[in-house]
C-alpha cells in the first residue's frame, strides 16, 4: 500500500513551529509533496530534512513565496525541477519524482484571488499547463499529481457556492478548465472516488470562524491517470490539529513502488 500525502503548508517554517514535523512522524506516509514553503533552502536547518525521507525543496526565485517540496521514503529513479517554462519554474511550482512506471508530482497552481490581474495571470498559467497535462498523458507511465490548484470543481466542494462565481477559484471558466482536465483529457479527481459526500473541505478563510464553521473550500487535489483509478482505496482529511490554513490530504493506493 502506498501512502501519499500532500499539504500546503503555507510556509513550512511556520508549519514546522505548529507541529507539522512531529505528526509527520506518526502518519506512515510513503510520500510527501508540500506546496507554498515560503523558504530558500539555505534558510532551513536539518530538522527540516525528516531521517525517514529522502528530502528535496524547489524554491521560489522570489524569498517568502510559493516553492514545493518533496519526501519519499524510497528514493525515485530521478527528481525533476520544474518544466522548462516561467513562471513554473521561477516560482517552484511543480516537483516530480519518477520511479519505474510511477511519477508522483508536487504542483501549486498560482492563486488568483489578490486581484484582477492576478486572476488573469492565473488563467494564462493554465491554459499552458492544459498542455503539459495533455503531454503527460502521451507518456507511458502512471502519475499521481498532488497539491494545491486553487479551483474548486463542484458544488459539494465549497460552502458559498452562489455567492463566490465571480471569484477566483470558483469562476465558471476556471472550473470548466478542471473539467476538461477530467472529461477530455481523462484524470480522475481521485478523493471523489472513495468519498462523495458534500462539506469535504481542504482550505478555510482565516476570518469570520470560517473553521470553526467549516465555510471552506476543497482545493487540494491527487489527480491521477485513469490506470490507476481502480487502486485508489482511502482518503482522509486531517483536521484534529492546525498547521497551516489548508488541511493535508492523506490517501491510500494499493501500489508498491
Amino acid at each position: 500500500m502506498l501512502r501519499v500525502i500532500t499539504f500546503n503548508v503555507n510556509g513550512i517554517r511556520a508549519a514546522a513551529r505548529k507541529g507539522f514535523f512531529d505528526w509527520l512522524r506518526h502518519q506512515r506516509a510513503d510520500v510527501v509533496c508540500l506546496q507554498e514553503t515560503k523558504a530558500q533552502e539555505h534558510q532551513l536547518d536539518d530538522s527540516y530534512y525528516p531521517k525517514a525521507f529522502h528530502t528535496w525543496y524547489f524554491d521560489a526565485e522570489k524569498k517568502g513565496y510559493s516553492g514545493t517540496a518533496l519526501f519519499a521514503r524510497q528514493e525515485p529513479r530521478r527528481i525533476v525541477r520544474g518544466l522548462g517554462w516561467d513562471p513554473v519554474d521561477s516560482e517552484g511550482r511543480w516537483l516530480q519524482a519518477d520511479y519505474e512506471d510511477l511519477s508522483i508530482v508536487s504542483f501549486y497552481l498560482p492563486s488568483g484571488s489578490a486581484s484582477p490581474e492576478r486572476h488573469q495571470r492565473k488563467l494564462r498559467f493554465m491554459e499552458r499547463m492544459f498542455e503539459e497535462f495533455r503531454r503527460l498523458r502521451r507518456q507511458r507511465r502512471e502519475f499521481i499529481i498532488c497539491g494545491d490548484f486553487n479551483i474548486v470543481h463542484r458544488e459539494i466542494d465549497i460552502t458559498n457556492w452562489k455567492s463566490n462565481q465571480k471569484n477566483s477559484g470558483c469562476t465558471p471558466e476556471e472550473r470548466a478548465w478542471l473539467d476538461r482536465l477530467f472529461d477530455e483529457l481523462g484524470y480522475v479527481d481521485a478523493f471523489r472516488v472513495v468519498d462523495p459526500r458534500p462539506g469535504q473541505y481542504t482550505w478555510w478563510s482565516n476570518r469570520g470562524r470560517a473553521r470553526e464553521k467549516n465555510v471552506g473550500w476543497r482545493i487540494d487535489y491527487q489527480i491521477v491517470t485513469p490506470g490507476l483509478k481502480d487502486r485508489i482505496r482511502k482518503a482522509r482529511i486531517y483536521k484534529d490539529k492546525w498547521f497551516s490554513d489548508h488541511a493535508p490530504l492523506i490517501m491510500d493506493y494499493d501500489i508498491e513502488l
